[in-house]
């Protein structure tokens, strides 16, 4: 692949994050160096570039002495990850919906996904990107900063979701619109409520497939 020089480690980053989430690289794969360096034509301290920074953004774990590796979230992982994210979105959006403004970001990304919805395709993206936009947008930054650590396996856990079809994309759009509308209505106890339900419904279907596949 030929990538222009100072773009490469970032180019090699959201190629190998895309793959990540859709489930190209499962979980369990390995990405070393000299392999992502030679799949991609670039010196091995580009790709460590790019490695680290997935590392850093949670979508690979990497112990010492060993290959980054891609996640593999046992059920307990899904349980404290969907409860964790459960917390800090719901909290975040009712404080968001106390002063009744939405912000670009996430409407720009509800846009693409309902451009998604009538069409078909991969949500992944706009999905996460809906949720980070609206946590980033609330008045708390340590809440922004605590999702934010969270992301990359909040990530993971969209794209087995999109992957494996365990939720129409349709209701997923529905479902985002009603919490903007509390969150534009300016009513913090429905948009908390509306979250939580939306969060929940994805954590249940990602563990009633865990459940079935192990």
């Amino acid at each position: 692949m030929s990538l222009h020089p100072a773009t490469m480690p970032d180019a090699i980053f959201e190629t190998l994050k895309a793959r990540i989430i859709d489930q190209s690289e499962p979980p369990g794969s390995t990405l070393t160096e000299s392999a992502v360096a030679l799949r991609f034509g670039v010196a091995r301290p580009t790709a460590k570039l790019a490695l680290e920074r997935l590392v850093a953004d949670g979508l690979l774990r990497r112990e010492a002495h060993r290959a980054a590796r891609v996640p593999e979230l046992g059920r307990a992982d899904i349980v404290d990850l969907f409860a964790t994210r459960r917390l800090i979105e719901a909290t975040a959006i009712g404080s968001l919906a106390s002063g009744g403004a939405i912000p670009a970001d996430a409407l720009a990304a509800h846009r693409d996904l309902l451009g998604i919805a009538r069409t078909g395709g991969a949500f992944a993206a706009a999905d996460a990107t809906f949720h980070r936009a609206l946590v980033a947008g609330s008045p708390s930054p340590r809440l922004a900063r605590m999702h934010a650590s969270l992301m990359g396996e909040i990530e993971l856990c969209i794209g087995q979701v999109q992957a494996h079809h365990l939720l129409d994309v349709t209701d997923v759009a529905a479902q985002h619109q009603g919490i903007l509308d509390a969150v534009t209505a300016g009513d913090p106890a429905t948009a908390a409520d509306l979250a939580r339900a939306h969060i929940d419904a994805a954590g249940s279907a990602l563990l009633a497939h865990y459940d079935s596949t192990h």
